[in-house]
């Protein structure tokens, strides 16, 4: 420490680099591993909604989330096993999706209580140490779920699961490196705060945790009383250690000097793409699964709407070998950006063979599709146009197969409700790759405006 420079300046100085070294590296780091993480959560939920070991949670889509909560973890019993699963997995589901997309990644307001209530929403499941024998009853009820779904899965779902699995894991312990990172930094900060509204002129004997409570409210109010970070406060300042405490606390602080690189590995931006492009492929495996439950569904609100007369025009129809008269769907959706209801007639037979294609388009786009040879041929402006047209392409399928499962749901009779197939597993997995592709396109365009600014500073790419 400078002979000439208080604790309290050196501090200061310590917490800023740290905070503007956190703001521009850290906090990329970790919102990009959190939504590693929530994909991966959200594709092995998915798994176990289809696999029926959970139900959909009827309630999921209203809920209104303003600041994130961790969901109950404690104990039930067996007869309430797959209630609680259904109530306690769809909350997490959402709770995951309200951290990665709407949570605010800086320093302001990740506080304290903020990263606890991360931190406690990561460790609502053991993820790395998934065991029937966990004494945590969440992660002994995922653990068993995790053992039941692998039985009968086919080999790409077999794969996407064992991969999600392992992504999970692997995220949890790089989350919890960021954490800690975030945690050091704002209990620093909240005790320089303490220093400098309250305890900069108290003498040794005035600073007990008593008396420093007593007047915490009054000059700190609305933040929280951290007993722990006051009495490291004490022991820094006023204890025979202090000298040796303060100087741990500004190495703790240090930014570590960025080496310079002899050598950069060249990125290859069209594989940046072609990633995309497989993703947004693989929604093709998913639409093909949805069809016989769709289909199945139209044929039973179709025929017990139809009359007399139109079950006789169809078998008339049908011994002259002519088409069946078009069924025409008037679905309803909401339009995200106007944040309105739209309603739009569809013609259920039309749309059908267009979604035919479009399968047979997004599939050749997989890594083991017929395109996929050709696309190393092809150049950057031109995957980049296939990729933004596949995304619209399969957006638009998915907003219309949601509206197709609404209707589905709200035509059947309460007879007829226990028939109709839903898709929302299916949707979601449609949902979840869309995202990633979007991603992917995202950080494509802010790799390339990335090497275009060097270009420009007269610095080469990957040097």
């Amino acid at each position: 420490m400078a002979e000439n420079d208080s604790y309290p300046s050196l501090l200061s100085r310590s917490l800023h680099a740290r905070a503007d070294w956190i703001e521009k590296s850290d906090l990329v780091k970790f919102k990009e591993e959190l939504r590693t993480f929530q994909v991966a959560c959200a594709t092995l939920y998915n798994i176990f909604l289809k696999k029926g070991l959970i139900h959909e949670d009827p309630y999921k889509q209203e809920v209104r989330i303003s600041e994130l909560e961790v969901p109950d973890a404690s104990s039930f019993s067996e007869a309430e096993r797959v209630e609680q699963l259904t109530i306690r997995l769809a909350n997490y589901d959402n709770q995951l999706d309200f951290l990665v997309n709407f949570y605010q990644f800086n320093i302001e307001f990740l506080s304290l209580d903020r990263i606890k209530r991360i931190l406690g929403l990561i460790k609502f499941i053991d993820w790395p140490h998934l065991s029937m024998d966990s004494p945590f009853p969440m992660t002994k009820a995922v653990s068993e779920l995790t053992m039941s779904a692998k039985n009968g899965l086919d080999p790409m779902t077999t794969s996407l699961f064992n991969e999600s699995l392992s992504k999970v894991s692997k995220s949890t312990g790089t989350i919890m490196t960021h954490l800690k990172t975030l945690s050091d930094y704002q209990r620093e900060s909240y005790k320089f705060d303490l220093r400098a509204t309250l305890t900069s002129d108290m003498k040794a004997e005035e600073a007990t945790l008593g008396n420093i409570k007593k007047k915490f409210a009054a000059v700190m109010p609305g933040r929280i009383f951290y007993s722990d970070l006051v009495e490291e406060v004490i022991k820094e300042d006023y204890s025979s250690d202090g000298p040796a405490l303060r100087e741990k606390v500004l190495k703790s602080l240090q930014v570590a000097e960025d080496k310079p690189k002899l050598e950069k590995p060249q990125v290859s931006f069209k594989q940046i793409i072609i990633d995309g492009l497989q993703v947004i492929g693989n929604t093709g495996t998913t639409m093909s699964e949805i069809i016989p439950k769709i289909d199945e569904n139209e044929a039973l609100i179709s025929n017990r709407k139809k009359t007399i007369w139109q079950k006789l025009r169809r078998l008339l129809q049908q011994i002259m070998g002519k088409e069946p008269d078009p069924v025409v769907l008037l679905l309803k959706y909401m339009d995200n950006v106007r944040g309105t209801s739209v309603q739009e007639r569809v013609n259920y037979s039309t749309f059908r063979t267009d979604m035919n294609k479009r399968i047979r388009v997004l599939t050749s786009y997989t890594a083991r599709g017929p395109t996929a040879q050709k696309l190393a041929n092809m150049g950057e402006e031109q995957l980049t146009q296939i990729l933004d047209r596949l995304i619209r392409d399969v957006q638009n399928t998915h907003r219309i197969l949601g509206a197709l499962d609404d209707y589905f749901k709200t035509e059947a009779t309460d007879m007829e409700r226990d028939k109709v197939k839903g898709i929302k597993p299916e949707l979601a997995t449609i949902k979840n790759a869309i995202i990633r592709a979007n991603q992917i396109r995202h950080e494509y365009s802010a790799r390339k405006e990335e090497e275009e600014q060097m270009r420009k500073l007269g610095i080469a790419p990957g040097a």
